[in-house]
């Protein structure tokens, strides 16, 4: 998948092309998290969500292959790698905001986003 010629055989709608990209259930909470400062993949799997492994690691694959998040080895022996959002990825941030913001609204009991992440970019 190429992050600038992506092809989906659904149609030309924004929203339906964009849900290929990140619709599926973990992609938004782990772009969530690089937003919040995880970097690292063990630091993904301590989030509340509980992704599996295998899960995460097919979503950051597919992340990294749409664009999204770039990752850079930190260490040699095992390999191991740092992730974060690329240019793209970060411009997803008011998307969740929003989010957040409506499921504050309207889902009792769902958890206020800390007040650094709902900030505006400068």
């Amino acid at each position: 998948m190429s992050s600038d010629s992506l092809d989906f055989p659904r149609s030309g709608c924004p929203i339906a092309n964009t849900l290929e990209v990140v619709g599926d259930r973990w992609s938004l909470v782990i772009i969530r998290d690089l937003l919040n400062g995880k970097r690292r993949y063990g630091s993904f799997l301590e989030s509340p969500e509980g992704i599996t492994p295998s899960v995460l690691a097919q979503r950051l694959t597919r992340l990294e292959a749409a664009g999204l998040v770039e990752r850079t080895p930190y260490q040699s022996r095992p390999v191991r790698f740092d992730y974060v959002l690329t240019r793209k990825g970060m411009a997803l941030r008011p998307v969740l905001q929003a989010m957040c913001i409506w499921a504050n609204g309207f889902i009792p009991g769902t958890w206020r986003a800390p007040d650094a992440f709902m900030m505006p970019l400068e």
